[in-house]
């Protein structure tokens, strides 16, 4: 299936996700997932539907996909005004000039219908340019949005003094201004909406600018001599050739083949203390070389890059709705039938029971409509996991899905694996000793198989034992958890592992790192150390203090893991354990409490999916990574406290903003209905209602959560 992914213009609220959500469902796509604030829609195209007549249908109900090359057929809307703003502004001083006639003093011109109808006509077509026409489309597409309120509040006004003029009912019939105030003050509290929604993007925003920058490009003429191309990023492919000087912005993510530079990756991993980069290392697009030049070879562009896979992972995130957000959503696609029904119950409660007259029911009816605000309900979640999934990512922080952010306010284990995550995964071999073979050819067979691992100890292997003259394998696996097991042209079986290899009657101690066995012999052995990451000691008792309880799991002997576990302050430790054991573990554990795994290595792989939240580290292996809910970009665990306290505070930030939400509508409805609240004094309400909401989740940005 081929997944596509559209940025939608147009949407302001859940109601108007829900409606392009039903559409696209309806039309038989899989995985839809829309998110309004950031206007990012994808889904997986089966084939049944052609892109053109989703098009279609999307500005059919009111919406325009701005990065989709459209047909013929389908001409964008023309529009006069880009904006709320410039709406505002046009129908401000209409709106300023009916209101004069509200002063103590009359001015005798405005006092004639005529004229007032005159000035307010602008006025109601333009909003009705806009709500009106969204009002009809998102009726027309079965889930009535906001602008139905706002329309259908906005034209009672209207129709109701048009009928008074007409009729020559005199001026306590005539409420122009009234439709002109709830249409203004509705669009000044859009665009302010908008632009307190847009600061929730901020974080994101800035990764998305550094996909765009200049490049040195190196080619070279006829002669072979080195020619420098300045050129944009997104002219780059993979094998080009480029020269990043002091100062500069890495344009793709590339590999050095000349010099060495120090690198700032704040952008990605939230340190902006640089780190030293030379040939063969990696440099990240966005990435700042603050000293030194490079020559580097271009590994990835475009959709491949490593701050391209970042965005994707925290819009797919932004696109997932958590468990809390169901019941707001459930509400905000009756909400509008309700309120209009509350709006005809208010107009009948107030003319015929509480005597308040056509024009009083009237106003209190249109109250009604415009000061209700089914968007709070809709922004209350995605806002605040907009900011967290922002932060978040500014500090090297991944969230697959939004979920796990919910998730970690409920974690009381944090299980540790021990290789590459409490310790750096850096091992330096400290001896080795074989009785049956000479140097060379021990260090030669151990390559040959530590070759085809990714493991930590294996990298280092291959890395200091590295030779051309390597054995060709009849047969080589790797036995997570265990080691290697390989079959020699001759069918000689070598094993290279712990203590914890199988299929052999031997008895292995635990004082060494690993074993080399040939059939069923042991023929030598390595030892190996690796060093304390740094942190780990001040993480374990960060988790301490908020009542999570460390645990040290690991396939590697008890005594090395026992080291480990004193070391950092972990009382609970579960050693010598294979991959299958390590799943067992996890789910006891999770069943017990809500538990998170922390790992790196493709023998983790089983036991991060199955806990409650699995937490992989930026240069784990491929499989970690994917299994993993959370990955730390940051190659340690110091930002794990950060991580759970974003999560904690993220939801404590829906929570806050659903309250408001509820506690706004319970409150303002019934006050409009009383008739104690001016039609347009609620508009105004009603603009700002969802700009608290928004600023409360921008202060995710700036609080304190560790």
């Amino acid at each position: 299936m081929e997944k596509v992914e559209w940025k939608v213009d147009g949407m302001d609220c859940t109601n108007c996700a829900l409606t392009i959500s039903k559409y696209l469902n309806k039309e038989g796509l899989k995985n839809v997932k829309v998110n309004f604030i950031g206007g990012d829609v994808s889904f997986e195209l089966n084939g049944g539907t052609p892109k053109d007549q989703l098009l279609k249908g999307i500005a059919g109900l009111g919406y325009t996909v701005v990065n989709e090359s459209h047909p013929t057929n389908v001409k964008p809307p023309f529009k006069l005004f880009k904006n709320h703003l410039q709406r505002f502004l046009f129908c401000l001083p209409f709106t300023a000039i009916l209101m004069l006639h509200m002063l103590p003093w009359h001015i005798h011109f405005l006092m004639n219908p005529y004229i007032q109808l005159t000035i307010c006509l602008p006025v109601y077509i333009v909003g009705m340019s806009y709500f009106g026409v969204s009002a009809v489309k998102s009726l027309r597409g079965g889930i009535p949005n906001m602008n139905v309120l706002i329309a259908i509040g906005a034209t009672a006004a209207f129709v109701y003094s048009l009928i008074g003029t007409l009729g020559n009912y005199g001026m306590d019939y005539v409420f122009y201004e009234t439709t002109a105030t709830i249409i203004t003050l509705v669009f000044l509290g859009e665009w302010v909406e908008n632009r307190s929604v847009s600061l929730t993007q901020k974080e994101l925003n800035k990764l998305a600018l550094q996909q765009k920058v200049m490049a040195n490009m190196i080619a070279f003429d006829d002669e072979h001599k080195e020619n420098i191309f300045p050129v944009e990023n997104t002219q780059l492919r993979t094998g080009d050739l480029i020269l990043i000087k002091s100062g500069e912005q890495v344009p793709m993510d590339c590999k050095i083949l000349w010099g060495d530079a120090q690198v700032n990756e704040a952008l990605l991993t939230g340190e902006s203390i640089p780190v030293h980069k030379q040939k063969k290392d990696a440099l990240i697009v966005g990435s700042i070389l603050t000293d030194g030049t490079v020559k580097a070879q271009v590994t990835a562009t475009g959709k491949d890059t490593v701050l391209s896979n970042i965005l994707n992972l925290v819009k797919q995130a932004q696109g997932e709705k958590p468990p809390i957000q169901q019941l707001a959503d459930k509400i905000s696609a009756v909400f509008v039938p309700m309120v209009l029904g509350i709006s005809v119950l208010t107009f009948f409660i107030n003319y015929f029971i509480v005597d308040a007259g056509v024009t009083g029911s009237l106003m209190r009816s249109i109250a009604v409509l415009v000061i209700s605000c089914p968007c709070a309900m809709g922004l209350a979640t995605p806002a605040a996991i907009a900011v967290g999934l922002g932060r978040a990512a500014k500090n090297g922080i991944l969230f697959r899905n939004a979920k796990s952010l919910e998730l970690f306010k409920d974690i009381k284990t944090v299980v540790f694996d021990k290789t590459g995550t409490l310790t750096k995964g850096e091992f330096i071999i400290t001896g080795f000793h074989s009785s049956l073979l000479p140097d060379e050819e021990f260090k030669r067979i151990i390559f040959s198989m530590e070759k085809y691992s990714n493991h930590p100890i294996a990298k280092v292997i291959t890395l200091q034992w590295k030779t051309n003259n390597t054995i060709a394998w009849k047969k080589i696996e790797e036995i997570k958890g265990v080691g290697m097991m390989a079959t020699d042209g001759d069918g000689n079986v070598y094993q290279l592992g712990n203590n914890n290899l199988t299929n052999t009657s031997i008895h292995l101690e635990e004082s060494h790192t690993a074993y080399l066995i040939k059939n069923n012999e042991v023929i030598g052995w390595l030892n190996m150390e690796d060093e304390l990451r740094e942190e780990a000691k001040q993480v374990i008792r960060y988790l301490q203090s908020k009542n999570i309880t460390p645990i040290l799991l690991s396939g590697d002997s008890y005594n090395r893991c026992k080291k480990v576990a004193d070391a950092v302050g972990i009382d609970e430790v579960f050693a010598q354990k294979k991959p299958a054991e390590k799943l067992q573990i996890i789910e006891q554990l999770t069943r017990a409490n809500p538990t998170a795994m922390v790992g790196d290595g493709i023998n983790d792989a089983p036991a991060l999916a199955k806990a409650t939240i699995g937490i992989s580290m930026a240069d784990a292996s491929q499989l970690a990574m994917q299994t993993a809910q959370v990955v730390l970009m940051n190659k340690g665990i110091q930002h794990l406290p950060l991580a759970l306290g974003l999560g904690k505070h993220t939801f404590s930030t829906i929570k806050q903003n659903l309250f408001w939400a509820f506690i706004y509508n319970i409150v303002a409805i019934p006050v409009a209905a009383a008739g104690l609240l001016h039609p347009g004094i609620a508009a105004l309400a009603m603009g700002f209602s969802d700009v608290v909401l928004a600023v409360n989740s921008v202060t995710l940005n700036f609080k304190k959560v560790v």
